[in-house]
């Protein structure tokens, strides 16, 4: 009789301590210790038991942090201590394989109000599908917690880099860009039979491609933003383009005020290198007004053309005066310009030194151990 007052008692989330303590009193001498400890050790486990979460959900996602809750009772939301979230790459297509699926050792935080934020935990990368499950618990008076199941495990995918994001980058940029040297055309080396295409099957025009993935896999532009790139850098010594190519023996050759002028502006795309000791600066040309500028101007840090350390327009000053353009010396430019381009625009023109293949950057991986060009986020 006396076990079962005392269950009763136990049993009642909402009796005041006082009459808890009272019940307890009247039942202490009447029953074995032995006994009344494990019938309080079996209603407490009951208890605290918590259930399940469920409904998980993931908003604000960006290239390094997200937000995430979930459904609880009342009951877990007023006993929870603790949330253990599990986060893993999503790996050969199978989101419900976890490195340490029953153990919680990837992040243990104390309960807060949800939706939460999880930053600086892991160092995310951008664009990368993850799968994320979590649990609650309970930290006992001996330390150790009682927790729920997981969670249904939940795939998300982390997003491009943001414009601070980018800034902190371009500030990397600036410091390796060098002095400016003059230049006069922009040009594109490609194999024969791409220009011959070119001619047969596009009237003449060189078409935007979509950019693929390489450099920073945050950079807003990959597979995102469709262009012809174009490089500028000039030999040292000459003052003209290099006689060598990694893309092809024929170069196009276009005077740089047909793309460089008044009428375009020009945006700060990337900063990468590829395990050497020379980076690359990816910028955007695109006419002012144009679809590309459209998508460049909510995505891309806006550059001065008269007034940059990577690629500069003075126009001249007077009618007998050509405009000065100039590039950065020390690193290697990758101009992707957003419109069409005529070959009539130019001319092609056969190179004099050798097609070096193993140097292109073709959906070439950024170095992620550079400390020269990378930030505090996602690589």
């Amino acid at each position: 009789f006396h076990l079962g007052v005392l269950a009763h008692y136990l049993s009642q989330p909402s009796m005041h301590d006082e009459e808890v303590e009272k019940s307890l009193s009247q039942c202490y001498n009447l029953i074995p210790s032995d006994l009344l400890f494990l019938l309080v050790q079996q209603l407490t486990t009951m208890e605290t038991a918590l259930s399940t979460p469920h409904n998980i959900q993931i908003c604000e996602v960006t290239c390094d942090s997200f937000r995430i809750g979930w459904d609880m009772t009342p009951e877990d939301t007023a006993k929870a201590t603790h949330f253990f979230i599990d986060l893993s790459r999503k790996e050969g297509g199978d989101p419900n394989r976890f490195k340490h699926r029953d153990v919680p050792t990837k992040l243990v935080a104390k309960a807060v109000p949800l939706p939460m934020a999880v930053r600086g935990h892991w160092f995310l990368s951008p664009r990368t599908e993850y799968c994320v499950a979590v649990q609650t618990a309970v930290r006992q008076a001996d330390g150790e917690y009682l927790v729920s199941d997981w969670s249904q495990v939940v795939e998300f995918c982390t997003g491009d880099y943001a414009m601070d994001h980018l800034k902190q980058l371009l500030g990397k940029a600036k410091g390796s860009a060098g002095r400016l040297l003059r230049f006069s055309v922009f040009y594109r080396n490609q194999h024969p039979d791409y220009f011959q295409y070119v001619r047969t099957e596009c009237g003449g025009l060189m078409r935007p491609a979509m950019k693929d993935n390489s450099g920073s896999h945050g950079s807003p532009i990959n597979s995102k933003l469709q262009g012809v790139f174009l490089s500028c850098n000039t030999e040292f010594d000459t003052g003209l383009p290099p006689n060598d190519s990694p893309y092809g023996p024929l170069r196009f050759q276009i005077p740089a005020g047909n793309l460089l002028n008044r009428n375009t502006n020009l945006y700060f795309a990337d900063f990468y290198c590829m395990y050497t000791a020379y980076h690359y600066v990816v910028l955007v040309l695109a006419p002012a007004g144009s679809e590309g500028d459209n998508f460049c101007h909510t995505s891309l840090p806006l550059l001065d053309l008269t007034a940059n350390p990577f690629l500069t327009y003075i126009p001249s000053q007077r009618q007998e005066e050509e405009s000065l353009f100039c590039h950065a010396s020390d690193v290697i430019l990758e101009v992707l310009y957003t419109e069409p381009i005529h070959l009539e625009q130019g001319s092609v023109v056969k190179i004099s030194g050798h097609h070096q293949m193993s140097q292109t950057t073709a959906n070439a991986k950024k170095d992620p151990s550079c400390k020269v060009c990378n930030i505090s986020v996602g690589r």
